[in-house]
């Protein structure tokens, strides 16, 4: 059995690039850089949770809002060591569509703003690299603060950086000397006032978080994003404490008993090196019922798209799915140590999560989906066409994230800068949710009913809603769905033999690439099997799906590399699909989500050559195809399926 350690591998993910970018010999020319700021408002006066949402009207239809619930300031010790300045104030101007300052000199702004967003700094001495870099406060005076002070250059903040990692690893119980309470205690006050401030319901919301930053003994990654709905507590629970996630889920318990609502948010499973969904308890022990529940009560959400990859399924677990591959990020966090798949990735999750319930009666892997950027200079690059990565003046320029040829070769000759895998990071991603209006109140209940989707960047919306007799609801009339189906995040209960109608679709954003395909992604148990098949459903164009493969015909829509322009006669603005699964089975557990393609575009990597006037690096791929996810529907049958001998060691399942 792997076991967790207190502090360990926390921020490993950004040791693997550091020899590549001392190589680089970049100067931080904006060191001292600050961002464009605006007068703040009085505290006193602010719009947050003690406005409540009184006098925000309730939509009588769900609205698609957007948001990124993973954003770090310089209150993370890793982004304020890399050059970040940006403040939880200044990343929710940011996300309300002002400019802010890179530590690159140069400037960032989103492309369209945002409705919610949670800054979510990491647990881990959140503010004390940042008090270490002032002289006059204790940390100030420690060695390594005298360190952080002098550094100027990428190179001798990288050095820092390596010398502080020993600090942070420490033993366990033990706390390092410049460890200071009231400085994390004053940085977390600080992340609630911020979001108090910008909370505006009915224009922008913001949830007060913070990132749960554990790691196992050999760098499996294990974060979790938490996300209270009102009221924070006094200080988050830290790997300091603990770095099991149970214990967080026990400290969520009592914080709520005392009427403090939060959730956990898992994100990169696929650099957990199967840690994240593993099959045993951490201790080792087998899954009870009542580890199910804890777990499906604290963590109902999962992330499957951020700029560390995709952690939607890998093509070792689904090699029917011709789209298994897409953004991939193989490593664990910051390292170049392979991250097995199994265990690692959402679907291969989900469809263990049915044979359990199939032979033991519980699930502990019933999560709806979101996406986020994890950015850490607070803001996330979600345009493939507008990209500046994520660790400030590590990967800002695009000779740093391997995109465009070193200058020269480097003494091994190569051409490209080596030691990260940043060239294997994604423009991504974006939350959605169906919400009746944009506070917190009703944001959170779409958490918790799990009606949400995941974007790998563009604003797409897509939906899910499944039930009997559906096949004469008009298509878009959501309150006939509502009413006689359940929409995704739910639950459909068997109805004798029947077999349910689902009703799909999607719609595009107008300054991204036209649809594609629309999909719906199955997985079902089948002799104590876990199994999956992707369906096409709607095709673009007037192309209709083949009834054997299950797939739309290739659409023809093409991009000019030359230019990264893509075809624009080719494509639908919108694919809806009213459809009955051809292999459905009462007696059988599955689940149904929807996933929608565009059409391909460029991805970020050959915009970055474009601009550089370089050919793109050939063993990246050149375009990618955008998509959304809707959170799955599980359809439940009426008589618990008969548990086999060998489910237990077929969990990993086979796909169709």
């Amino acid at each position: 059995m792997k076991k967790l350690f207190r502090v360990g591998a926390l921020s490993a993910w950004v040791l693997a690039g550091l020899a590549g970018v001392v190589g680089c010999g970049q100067q931080d020319s904006s060191t001292n850089a600050e961002p464009p700021s605006t007068p703040l408002a009085d505290p006193s006066q602010s719009q947050g949770a003690a406005a409540a949402t009184q006098g925000v009207p309730e939509s009588a239809e769900k609205v698609a809002l957007y948001g990124d619930l993973h954003v770090h300031t310089q209150l993370s010790f890793d982004a304020y060591i890399f050059g970040t300045r940006s403040t939880p104030d200044t990343a929710y101007r940011f996300a309300k569509g002002e400019p802010l300052a890179h530590p690159g000199g140069f400037n960032m702004q989103i492309r369209k703003p945002l409705d919610f967003e949670a800054v979510t700094d990491h647990d881990l001495f959140m503010g004390v690299i940042r008090a270490m870099d002032d002289p006059t406060t204790k940390p100030g005076q420690h060695e390594f603060g005298k360190l952080i002070q002098n550094a100027k250059t990428p190179a001798e903040r990288i050095s820092v950086f390596q010398k502080v990692i020993p600090f942070l690893r420490g033993e366990a119980g033990q706390l390092p000397d410049f460890y200071d309470e009231s400085i994390i205690r004053s940085a977390w006050q600080e992340t609630i006032e911020a979001a108090e401030r910008h909370n505006e319901p009915g224009k922008f919301t913001t949830f007060v978080g913070y990132e749960f930053t554990a790691s196992g003994t050999e760098r499996e990654n294990l974060h979790r994003n938490v996300i209270f709905r009102g009221p924070a507590p006094d200080l988050p629970f830290s790997v300091l404490r603990s770095s099991n996630p149970e214990d967080l889920w026990d400290w969520l318990d009592t914080q709520r008993a005392a009427g403090i609502e939060g959730l956990a948010i898992p994100h990169n499973s696929n650099g957990s090196d199967g840690l994240m969904f593993d099959l045993r308890q951490t201790d080792g022990s087998p899954f009870t019922s009542d580890y199910a529940q804890q777990r499906l009560l604290n963590e109902p959400l999962v992330e499957v798209s951020q700029v560390k990859g995709t952690s939607e399924t890998h093509p070792m677990l689904s090699p029917n799915d011709e789209w298994a591959d897409f953004e991939m990020m193989e490593v664990r966090i910051a390292t170049n140590l392979p991250s097995q798949a199994p265990g690692s990735y959402v679907r291969e999750a989900l469809r263990n999560g049915l044979v359990l319930e199939a032979t033991e009666g519980f699930n502990p892997y019933k999560f709806g989906f979101i996406s986020a950027s994890d950015t850490h200079v607070g803001a996330g690059s979600f345009d493939e066409d507008n990209y500046w990565s994520k660790v400030g003046i590590v990967d800002g320029a695009a000779v740093q994230r391997g995109s465009v040829p070193l200058p020269e070769p480097d003494a091994n000759g190569n051409r490209y800068m080596t030691g990260n895998s940043f060239e294997t990071w994604s423009a991504s991603g974006v939350a959605g949710v169906w919400a009746t209006a944009n506070t917190r109140d009703a944001i959170y209940d779409a958490f918790r009913r799990k009606e949400t989707f995941a974007t790998s960047g563009p604003r797409l919306k897509v939906r899910l809603f499944g039930g009997y007799g559906l096949d004469t609801v008009t298509g878009g009339d959501t309150t006939a769905l509502y009413a006689r189906g359940v929409p995704m995040g739910g639950d459909l209960l068997a109805n004798g033999a029947e077999s349910p109608v689902f009703h799909a679709e999607a719609m595009r954003d107008a300054d991204s690439a036209p649809l594609q395909r629309l999909q719906i992604v199955k997985g079902w148990v089948d002799d104590g099997k876990g199994r999956e098949q992707v369906f096409d459903v709607a095709c673009a164009d007037g192309l209709s799906v083949d009834p054997t493969s299950h797939r739309c015909p290739d659409n023809g829509a093409t991009v000019d590399l030359s230019t990264c322009s893509f075809s624009q006669d080719k494509g639908a603005a919108e694919l809806r699909a009213v459809w009955k699964d051809p292999t459905f089975a009462a007696s059988q557990h599955a689940f149904y989500y929807v996933r929608v393609l565009e059409n391909p575009s460029c991805r970020w990597s050959t915009w970055d050559a474009l601009r550089a006037g370089v050919k793109p690096r050939e063993d990246l791929k050149t375009t990618v195809q955008e998509r959304a996810w809707s959170s799955p529907i599980w359809f439940a049958p009426a008589k618990k399926t008969e548990a086999t001998a060998t489910a237990a060691s077929t969990l990993s399942g086979e796909a169709v």
